[in-house]
């Protein structure tokens, strides 16, 4: 006990009996044992609430994880269901998009126009078509 050995409790128990006498030993050794008692008590009291503590820091750790993955989803589904706003995102490309075409068209080189046509009212004849076709093939 405590890296004592027997000869030195001995010594400490003659030296005991010495100073307090046969009268006052007894309660001394009862005190001395409630002493020990209360200390073991004590430290398996603070054993339990540390282990407790752990416990609870393991517990606040989870409800964390927990928490944060509400946080996720309660996003995700405002994205998913917040229309207004993917309405307006829609139709701010789609602005965009009509926009950059219309650019692209003030950009792009003119093309020539095409040679005028002549407009009739008389009826051609199956060879006039059919030479009105191969011209149109050539171009």
């Amino acid at each position: 006990m405590f890296g004592m050995g027997f000869t030195e409790l001995l010594l400490i128990a003659v030296i005991a009996i010495l100073f307090l006498g046969p009268d006052k030993l007894p309660s001394t050794m009862i005190e001395i044992a409630k002493f020990f008692k209360n200390v073991k008590t004590t430290i398996g009291t603070v054993k339990d609430s540390l282990e407790e503590e752990m416990n609870l820091s393991e517990i606040k750790q989870e409800a964390l994880a927990y928490k944060q993955e509400l946080l996720n989803a309660t996003e995700s589904l405002h994205k998913v269901t917040d229309i207004p706003a993917q309405a307006s995102a829609k139709l701010t490309s789609l602005t965009d998009d009509i926009l950059k075409d219309d650019e692209d068209i003030k950009q792009s080189p003119k093309q020539a126009p095409k040679e005028p046509q002549e407009v009739t009212f008389k009826k051609k004849t199956k060879k006039e078509k059919i030479d009105k076709e191969e011209d149109n093939k050539d171009v």
